[in-house]
This record gives C-alpha cells, structure tokens and sequence, in this order.
C-alpha cells in the first residue's frame, strides 16, 4: 500500500501520483512524457512480460483505491473526479489486455513502435551528454522491437492476428524509416544532426546502425512470416472488440444506432454549410471540392516545409496574445508553444506534444511534409487552432500547470482520447464562434474539417459493425459498409491529399473507435456549455464564458461518462 500520510486531504491523488511514478518506471515513454530524468536510456519492455507486469502493478492500484474509498464518494470535487478517471482508465485499459489487444497492435499510429521512434525527438539535445543517452537508449531498440516481435508470435499462437491492410501499411512505414535520409535510415539523420565529440559520435553512428538494423529485421519478418498468416483477418472488428474499444478511447459506453444516426444527420447539416461556403469562395459553384482545388492552386499556399512552420509559428505567437487578453487567462508558461516539422515516415496528419510537468521542453505542434512540398493555408489555419491554441495546447498546458494541485494522471497519464480530441474540435468552433476565419478560405477549411470528423463517425461505426448505408447516401445507398465504399465516400466528400485519405481509413480501421471521440467530445463539451449557460440563466446571473472555460480546463482528464456533467455543473 503506498504512502498516503503526505497529506490527508488528498489521499486519491496522492495514490494516483504514487501510481504514475511506478508506471513510469515500467514504460520509460511515459516517464519522458513527464520529462522524468529517471530511465531516460531506456525503452519499454514490449514483450508479454512486459505487459503482465503493467496488468500486475494496474490491480494492485485497483485494490489500493478500493481500500481508500470503498463506495464512498469523496467531498472534495478534485478527489471524486480523480477516483473516478483511476477506476475507469485502469479498468478499460486492463479490459483491453485481457482481450491480448496489444498481442495484435500493428499500427503506424496507434501502435507501440512508431511510439518507441517518437520518444527520441523529445529527448533533450543540447549537450554531449544529452547525446550519450540518446545514442544507449537507441541501441536498446533491437531489444525492444525484438520483445515486440514476441508479443505478435504470442498473439499467432492465440489465434490474435492484425488484419493484413494494416500490417502491409506498416510494413511500409517501417521501409520509409530506413531508407530516410538518403538512404542512411530515420535514427541515422536524427543522430547526423549532433555537434558532439569523437567519443559520442562513435556512439550514436553505432547506436543508429543498430537500430536501423533492426528495424529492417522486423519489417522482413513481418512481410514474410506474420503477413501471409493473417490471411483472412477482417478488417472490421465486430460488436465486442468495437465495444470495448470505444470504453478505452471514449471513457463511455455509446449507443451505437444513436451515434450512427447522429453521424449521419452532422454530415448532412455539414454538406450544406459547405456548399454555401464554396459559393463565397468560388461566385458561382455550389460545388466545396471545386473550391478547395481553386484554393489549392490559387489561394495562399507557401513552399516548403521550413516557411510553412515559420508561418504557423507567427500565427500561433498571434493567437496566444490575442487569446490571452480577451478570452482565455494564460499563464506564463503555457504562452510558449513551438511549431515543428515532423519527422519523415511519421502518419499523415498533424500533430501535438504537450509539455514536460516542469514545462522545460514545451508544448509543439508538429507539421507534416506534403509530397509536393506545398501547404494551402486555407486548409491549416483551423487545423492549428485544434493543435496548438486553442486546442490540445491550451488543455494540455493547463492541465500539466495544474498538476501539482491535481495529480500527474489527471494531467498527463490519465487523458482520455474523446476529451482532448472533443476539446480541439470544440477549440475549432469557438474560433469560428469569435470571428477568426477572415482570410478567403480558411472558413471552408474549418468546415472540411468538421466533416472530416463527421465522416469518422459514419465510416468508423458503420465498418466495424457492418452497418446499412441509408437510402439517400450519394455512395454505397442500401449497401453495408466495406473498407472500399469508406475510402470512395471520404473521398467524395472531404478534401484531403492522397495520402491523408489513405491513412485516415488505416487510422479508422487500426484503431477502433478512436476516430468517433472527436464529435462525440466536442458534442460533450458544447451540452456542458449550454447547460452551464441555461442555469445562469434560470438563476438570473451572466454567464461568464471566460471564467467557464478556465475552470472547465482546470479539471484535468475527464471521460465522456463525467465530462459534460461535470462541465455543466461549473458556476461563474
């Protein structure tokens, strides 16, 4: 039982801090995550072992955390918050184990390994040192890709197989890691870039070597071992993997006929915005496509990755300092925000990093290379109010400010997929709300970008469950949902380059239920809001959206099961 006599007033979040110490020092991802300096040479244990031991340590806290407050509900609001998030999150994410999910994860997103490549672009760099531990945790990657590999056998012999689709996606991506860079492989062109001496230099050229070695050791595997024995996996993954899968992402059970039909009713109300936006950007067109390939070839589209970072980096300075004096009270450190290129091989879509607890490597948004190496800007203006401010940044900052008041897993552990993606899309909306959509354009990309989301719901339910397509559908009408018919409707009726659409139908079908928790969070996150605005209302107070916003962030992790509750339940 750990210690908990720091403070009697916090008993829960004292056990869940206690929790996210001895996690960390099994998963040395989550330890950088928090910016511990404790492992940070070291990888995680990705074999069958390595998993019991997390599935051991996530009932002991289960235990513990049933010993502390039985069925009582504690007092004080960030206590009962905390104990609920710990019994939910430990709960899914055991369910999931117990499935073996994780002895099938093949995934370029979602998986354990684009995760074991990730850690090293937030490692610290500045000196020799920080380069020595760099190039031992790198040469640990043999090690972990080998325990991975163990953990797919084991799921062979338990008849767990990914689907092929995903396993030939990966199987690609991990080709791409080793021929970036001229050839020289993705740990070789990060390790080129250190300005160290002899010693180190050794080091890392090894370090890089090897893990470059090893990553075309398991992409051969998987091409002729583990590819031709999934024959015959389906993509779609049925009511009961679906079910518990939307529990991990969502923190809540759906109704799936409802969120369907929901789906379906967003992207009709969706069609029509667009199509009304697209004649003020094309005088004329009643067609959005037609005025999104008239923005890409005559709106405003900056060259090269390097000037597009420059120019998302102003917008984000912009945005925080407009932000910060009119609706959104910003600390000091969570006004620091950087825009990054991502690294090459990495998925389709852009992307965020939240900062370290100590706020010494700060929160990033990160920008992926187009193939043509040209960025519209009408379609990422929206896209970085969901990345950076007001989205995942200004949560995630928050929370991470808040940490010690709350605990690391409410901050950082803790997070649930559906409330940050809810919070960023509902970030989208409120820039749309103020008026921030002024250059030609970028309304139509914040439109395309909800539809993005609202096809995720439709696709995703509907492919994994085999749902019917109804009758008025432009494609598929009276059909039942197949991975061919998904990527024909996305791309009717989204705009997005060749290869975000094909990693969006990988990223639905790899990752189960994770795509809905966008507009099922936003959705949470606007009921909240307008619950929270009708009771000033009937008590004949202003309702302050502001202070509202603050509070809600303030929080910490929630799951849809609580989130919108607890959000109409704030008073300003």
């Amino acid at each position: 039982m750990p210690d908990l006599t720091r403070d009697t007033t916090r008993p829960v979040r004292d056990l869940a801090d206690d929790y996210v110490r001895r996690l960390a020092a099994l998963d040395p991802l989550l330890a950088e995550d928090l910016g511990f300096s404790d492992g940070r040479d070291a990888l995680p244990d990705l074999s069958p072992a390595g998993q019991a031991a997390i599935d051991a340590l996530d009932r002991s806290v289960l235990d513990d955390l049933s010993a502390l407050v039985g069925d009582a509900t504690p007092a004080d609001p960030d206590e009962r918050r905390c104990a609920r998030l710990l019994d939910e999150r430990v709960r899914a994410r055991l369910e999931m184990s117990d499935a073996g999910e994780q002895l099938r994860a093949v995934h370029e997103l979602f998986g354990p390994v684009p995760g074991v490549r990730m850690v090293f672009a937030l490692m610290p760099v500045e000196t020799d040192d920080d380069w020595h531990t760099v190039a031992t945790r790198m040469g640990r990657v043999p090690e972990s890709l080998a325990q991975y590999r163990s953990s797919l056998v084991e799921g062979g012999r338990r008849g767990l197989y990914a689907a092929p689709r995903q396993v030939r996606r990966f199987v690609e991506q991990l080709d791409e890691w080793t021929r970036d860079d001229d050839g020289r492989g993705w740990f070789a062109g990060f390790t080129g870039q250190a300005a160290v001496g002899d010693t180190v230099r050794a080091e890392l050229d090894r370090s890089a070597a090897a893990a470059t070695g090893a990553v075309a050791e398991l992409r051969d595997w998987l091409a002729s071992d583990y590819l031709p024995a999934t024959d015959g996996t389906p993509d779609g993954v049925g009511e009961e993997r679906y079910r518990r899968a939307v529990r991990y992402w969502n923190g809540a059970d759906i109704d799936t006929g409802e969120v369907y039909e929901w789906g379906w009713s967003e992207f009709r109300r969706l069609r029509d915005e667009m199509v009304a936006e697209a004649g003020r950007v094309l005088p004329g067109s009643t067609d959005p496509r037609a005025a999104m390939e008239h923005l890409d070839a005559h709106g405003d589209v900056v060259a090269g990755a390097e000037p597009a970072r420059e120019r998302l980096q102003r917008m984000m300075d912009d945005t925080v300092a407009d932000l910060g004096r009119t609706h959104f009270d910003l600390a000091e450190q969570i006004r620091r925000v950087e825009a990054c290129v991502a690294p090459a091989g990495s998925g389709a879509a852009p992307y965020y990093t939240m900062p370290s607890l100590d706020f010494s490597r700060p929160g990033r948004t990160w920008l992926t290379r187009t193939a043509d190496d040209r960025y519209p800007m009408w379609d990422l203006v929206s896209t970085w109010y969901h990345e950076g401010v007001p989205g995942h940044h200004l949560q995630l900052a928050q929370w991470v400010l808040r940490a010690g008041e709350l605990s690391s897993y409410q901050a950082v552990a803790g997070a649930v997929s559906a409330n940050l993606e809810g919070w960023a899309l509902y970030a989208e909306r409120l820039m749309d709300e103020l008026g921030y959509h002024t250059d030609p354009g970028t309304r139509l990309g914040y439109l395309n970008g909800q539809m993005l989301r609202a096809v995720r719901v439709v696709i995703d339910v509907g492919m994994h469950l085999s749902l019917p397509i109804p009758d008025d559908s432009p494609v598929g009408a009276g059909e039942r949902w197949t991975p061919e018919l998904g990527r024909e409707f996305f791309d009717r009726h989204v705009g997005a380059p060749e290869e975000l659409a094909s990693s969006e139908l990988l990223r639905y079908l790899g990752g189960p239920g994770q795509a809905i928790g966008y507009k099922l969070g936003e959705r949470a996150w606007l009921d909240g809001r307008a619950a929270a605005r009708r009771a000033h209302e009937a008590d004949g107070r202003p309702f302050d959206l502001r202070a509202w916003h603050m509070t809600a962030l303030s929080q910490g992790s929630l799951g849809l099961d609580d989130l919108a509750g607890e959000l109409a339940a704030i008073r300003t």
